[in-house]
């Protein structure tokens, strides 16, 4: 598993672990000493500190390994970390190690919206990881996901500061459509595709089972917590605007790249939770689980 440090990451590994199954080892893959001493600690985990321009860190990392769930991906650069860099060259590097190794089974998380083609840099980005682990010769499952949340995400946090607040401003309004994703729905799915892989590749769009607008999830949440807000707009081409100028002085953070992938609405022809055998947690159930925002 690589990215065993992120919020996904934490909450699959300790699911694993916590199966009752002897028969599960898991490699959690991190880049630093810091983060194998934040990870869960159990028998049958295994941390490795990998380096994706060190192809023999990877192929140690992997030998005996059978499953490989690729969780690693940025969505806002930096000064050091790029799409390209972070989202297809650690992907295009694991596939190769893995080619080298007994891997027989790909779990690829990507984003609704991937396009190898997209204007978008992000989308783009995970569009063309996708081709590389379609292109691999090893069987893969590639899951495409919205807005995740739960207690440890980006999302959930966010999302929990936003209602927890009297007014708040939100990018036009909050009017995109979202189709938001328990964490916990997202690691039973994985768990699954590792417990029963399927021949060749095939690439899911896995959502939650509510529509509904931003501007409707801050209310329920702020409804949740007992409290109101009152919702204003910024017009996404102001903040564009305002991301651009920003832009010529300082690389990364909220770029127009990443104004547009957030306002994204979350749209998907087919849900994959029959096709990856889960049940999709009620919205109200995972919103109750996110807790309170921090002081």
């Amino acid at each position: 598993m690589t990215g065993a440090n992120s919020a996904v990451g934490t909450r699959l590994l300790t699911r694993l672990l916590e199966s009752g199954r002897g028969d599960i080892r898991v490699v959690a893959g991190v880049r630093r000493q810091q983060a194998v001493d934040d990870l869960p600690q159990a028998a049958g985990m295994t941390p490795a500190i990998i380096d994706y321009d060190d192809p023999d860190s990877l192929i140690a990392a992997l030998q005996g390994v059978e499953c490989v769930v690729h969780l690693a991906g940025i969505l806002f650069e930096s000064k050091t970390s790029d799409y390209q860099t972070a989202n297809v060259g650690t992907t295009r590097a694991l596939i190769r190690a893995a080619q080298s190794t007994s891997v027989r089974h790909v779990v690829f998380i990507s984003s609704l919206g991937a396009d190898p083609r997209s204007p978008n840099g992000y989308f783009r980005s995970k569009g063309e990881a996708e081709q590389v682990v379609a292109n691999s010769g090893i069987d893969a499952t590639i899951i495409r996901t919205p807005l995740l949340l739960g207690p440890d995400t980006a999302g959930g946090r966010a999302l929990l500061r936003s209602a927890s607040q009297g007014t708040v401003r939100v990018l036009g309004g909050g009017a995109h459509r979202l189709r938001p994703l328990d964490i916990d729905d997202l690691c039973a799915a994985i768990a699954g595709c590792g417990e029963r892989p399927v021949c060749g590749v095939r690439t899911l769009d896995l959502v939650g089972p509510t529509t509904l607008s931003y501007r409707d999830l801050l209310h329920q949440t702020a409804v949740r917590l007992g409290r109101q807000v009152a919702v204003k707009s910024t017009p996404v081409w102001l903040a564009r605007l305002g991301a651009a100028v920003v832009g010529l002085t300082r690389s990364g953070g909220m770029t127009p790249t990443v104004i547009d992938v957030i306002t994204s609405d979350e749209e998907v022809a087919q849900n994959a939770d029959a096709d990856l055998g889960i049940r999709l947690t009620p919205l109200s159930d995972t919103l109750a689980k996110l807790g309170d925002p921090a002081p």
